[in-house]
């Protein structure tokens, strides 16, 4: 298994990651300017994390109308996800902010697909962690991952809503696909990206 690194980004100041009250106070967070933000670390899932991360999943998907069959809020493993990524070529990693998980992302093998394509799975953030580079730091680390575990191909599904996300995909070189790959089981998703890495 490929040696894990921490990863601890400070954030440079910048006027245009400034929370909104509005949004402090969905995420229960005071407001702060960009220049008190405090460093995000990315680090390995530990099994105390699992709770947090279940509540996040739960809280993050309904936002975008992500309920009911087909949707990776109903996947067993939202209960238990570093079991779920200690399996052999997983990775899941958590970002915290302030000693407190704020989100998380990770990837495996895509099943029903060639055994050189990973799928970016379950990368969800609380507001709070939303723009201010949380996402952009945790796809790096899972793309990371993902090369060090030997995948050439990086698939992800995700549905039409999703809009800062979708760009974050294709900022980092997400192609977008016409139809689904593999067996994901999540047939509410609507789109589909894959990435040569």
């Amino acid at each position: 298994m490929p040696t894990v690194r921490r990863t601890i980004l400070a954030r440079p100041p910048n006027p245009l990651v400034t929370p909104t009250p509005e949004i402090a106070a969905i995420d229960n967070v005071p407001a702060t300017t960009a220049t008190e933000l405090p460093a995000l670390d990315i680090r390995p899932i530990q099994p105390g994390d699992d709770a947090a991360m279940a509540a996040i999943i739960r809280a993050v998907m309904p936002e975008f109308g992500a309920t009911g069959d087909g949707f990776a809020i109903n996947d067993p493993e939202v209960d238990w996800m570093h079991r779920a990524y200690s399996e052999p070529r997983c990775a899941y990693f958590v970002i915290e902010r302030d000693a407190i998980v704020i989100g998380g992302g990770g990837v495996a093998p895509l099943i029903g697909a060639d055994a050189d394509v990973c799928e970016l799975r379950k990368m969800y953030f609380l507001p709070r962690a939303r723009g201010i580079g949380a996402g952009q730091a945790m796809m790096a680390r899972c793309l990371d991952a993902a090369r060090a575990l030997g995948f050439k191909r990086c698939y992800l599904e995700t549905l039409h809503g999703m809009d800062a996300a979708m760009k974050l995909y294709e900022r980092t070189g997400f192609k977008p696909l016409p139809a689904p790959m593999g067996d994901t089981g999540h047939g509410g998703c609507n789109r589909f990206y894959l990435l040569a890495l």
